[in-house]
């Protein structure tokens, strides 16, 4: 079964898209075709995104799902003539909330994305360029600045997560990764030992590794599943040796995956 679901806004459309997603996942057996559509500010813009929601209507024979965060009223009912079903996200929720807040909305364009805070903002830019500069073990001596240095074998997802960590935290992570080398000696790598406080371990089931280190070098021994095997549970045997706090990424997205590491660490977003 096949739905088409458009996620419209009069800003960058990541509200709507974020919420329609989070909706829809709940619907696993339906194949969703998903279109974001940002900046629909002016009502030749609406009709014309309405002649676009009629074509798929008609292309699929059914409803298209409109998930939209317009807050201008006018646009909002061009949309609604629409043949689709609308989530109309702002509309269904503000009402509420200016009855119960005996106040009015601003009805302002790009208010949850915009830069309310200069001072969040410049975090997270840094935090972006520290997880840049530091990756992959690259700079070990800039670790005394980081708020948190992810640790495991290589290909197990630490670069992603830094750098979600950086954006949407405004955490200042690094990463190092655990080396054939490191595990052969049987202790933390030198560079890792003054900051033990900060570190925080992935790890991954060695089928997933192998598949993933498979798209990058093919029948090698760095992406055999021997290697793979031997790398996990030799850096799964340091983490409990050493206490370091450690996640399986496997069944996790980068998003679960960073929220967890936040809740575990007890690490605050940089407001």
């Amino acid at each position: 079964m096949k739905r088409t679901a458009f996620f419209i806004s009069d800003g960058t459309g990541l509200t709507a898209e974020a919420l329609g997603h989070a909706l829809l996942a709940q619907f696993e057996k339906i194949d969703f075709e998903r279109i974001t559509v940002p900046y629909i500010d002016d009502e030749e813009k609406a009709r014309e995104m309405v002649k676009r929601i009629n074509k798929a209507a008609e292309t699929d024979n059914e409803r298209p799902l409109i998930f939209d965060t317009i807050v201008n009223s006018t646009i909002r009912e061009i949309i609604s003539d629409a043949e689709g079903f609308m989530v109309d996200i702002f509309g269904t929720f503000l009402n509420p909330l200016e009855l119960e807040l005996s106040s009015s909305s601003s009805y302002s364009v790009g208010k949850s994305h915009a830069i309310n805070n200069a001072g969040s903002y410049e975090r997270r830019i840094h935090a972006v360029n520290f997880a840049l500069d530091n990756d992959d073990g690259a700079r070990t001596r800039h670790y005394d600045e980081a708020d948190l240095i992810l640790i495991g074998a290589s290909r197990s997802g630490k670069t992603p997560t830094c750098l979600y960590l950086a954006l949407q935290y405004g955490v200042k992570a690094a990463n190092y990764p655990i080396t054939e080398e490191d595990l052969d000696d049987q202790k933390m790598p030198a560079a890792l030992r003054p900051h033990k406080e900060k570190l925080f371990g992935l790890t991954i089931e060695p089928e997933r590794l192998a598949t993933i280190r498979n798209e990058r070098r093919p029948n090698s021994r760095y992406s055999s599943m021997q290697q793979c095997m031997h790398e996990i549970e030799e850096i799964e045997l340091m983490y409990k040796r050493e206490r370091i706090p450690y996640l399986n990424t496997t069944a996790y997205s980068v998003e679960e995956i960073s929220t967890r590491i936040m809740v575990t660490t007890g690490l605050k977003r940089h407001r």
